[in-house]
């Protein structure tokens, strides 16, 4: 390595330290327990709030699924609907549903055609006034529910909301958080910067786009699904609360996945909505005030605790 690419990466190095840059990294600090505000936890609702229905799409995820299930089950919202589709695990993933589908609303297990497709089959279950997938890895923070609900009720002209989102590992420690600036549409033209474990969304605005996820993405998913909520119409807001977290491990789909199929259909998505393929530096460039504005806020949450 030359002097110059070393100072280069010092310098990097000395802006994340000072600033508390973190976006896009998925492990920043070494291990140490999750830990959350005495408000995170649930308040109690009636019988009138608004239903719920999250999918759960899984393969091979038995070192995790429980982890997951409880995070939804633990929320004790009263009018949740959680679908789990299960892709035909052979790791003993399908043997740990089925001993709690009891608890579950629907459960499917056998081979499907992907991520994409198991989403979609578990949203023609669905029937909730609010809609979810949540990832056989991922978790649900405390309290989520009863929040995002009441949010959604007391800002009836929002039609999404997603959160900040903290990283754990293998173990369920948090070694990472991301906190996020308010909702930019045009960002989402460059980047995908919404953690998808903390998205939720109107049936309202599912009905406009079909109620399906373009099953011609099998890592982009979730991306082009959102550029499709926006050119619906779709009023986003992004809370000032950490709602979901994100495993990363070595074998996640997203680190998995980037070199071959993510950066094909990252392509794909830039050229239909730029009319070209950015290069490193003029995405940079476009994406500069947002970066800035998180790194504020990162920093800020870093030294205060705001959320």
């Amino acid at each position: 390595m030359t002097g110059t690419a070393v100072t280069a990466g010092r310098a990097r190095e000395w802006i994340r330290k000072i600033t508390g840059f973190r976006l896009g990294q998925f492990s920043m600090y070494p291990p140490r327990p999750l830990r959350l505000p005495p408000h995170y936890e649930a308040q109690p609702r009636g019988d009138k709030c608004p239903s719920i229905s999250i999918v759960t799409p899984v393969f091979n995820q038995a070192s995790y699924i429980e982890q997951t299930v409880a995070s939804v089950l633990g929320q004790n919202y009263p009018a949740l609907q959680y679908i789990v589709m299960d892709g035909g695990s052979t790791d003993g993933t399908a043997e740990k549903l089925y001993a709690i589908r009891d608890r579950l609303s629907h459960l499917h297990s056998g081979p499907d055609d992907g991520q994409t497709a198991a989403i979609n089959a578990g949203m023609r279950y669905a029937t909730g006034d609010i809609l979810a997938w949540l990832n056989g890895d991922d978790i649900v923070l405390p309290g989520t529910l009863d929040y995002v609900s009441t949010y959604f009720e007391n800002h009836p002209d929002v039609d999404v909301v997603y959160g900040h989102r903290i990283i754990i590992d293998e173990n369920g420690q948090d070694i990472g958080r991301w906190v996020l600036p308010t909702h930019s549409d045009s960002v989402l033209d460059w980047a995908d910067f919404i953690p998808q474990e903390t998205l939720y969304w109107r049936r309202s605005i599912w009905r406009k786009i079909g109620e399906h996820l373009d099953d011609s993405f099998q890592f982009a998913m979730d991306w082009d699904f959102l550029l499709r909520l926006r050119d619906a119409g779709a009023r986003f807001a992004r809370v000032p609360r950490y709602l979901g977290g994100f495993r990363s491990h070595s074998r996640q789909k997203t680190l998995a996945e980037m070199p071959t199929t993510g950066l094909q259909e990252i392509a794909r998505i830039h050229q239909r909505t730029l009319g070209h393929i950015p290069g490193r530096m003029e995405r940079a460039w476009r994406l500069a005030p947002y970066i800035a504005r998180h790194a504020v806020l990162q920093r800020a949450d870093r030294l205060f605790g705001l959320y």
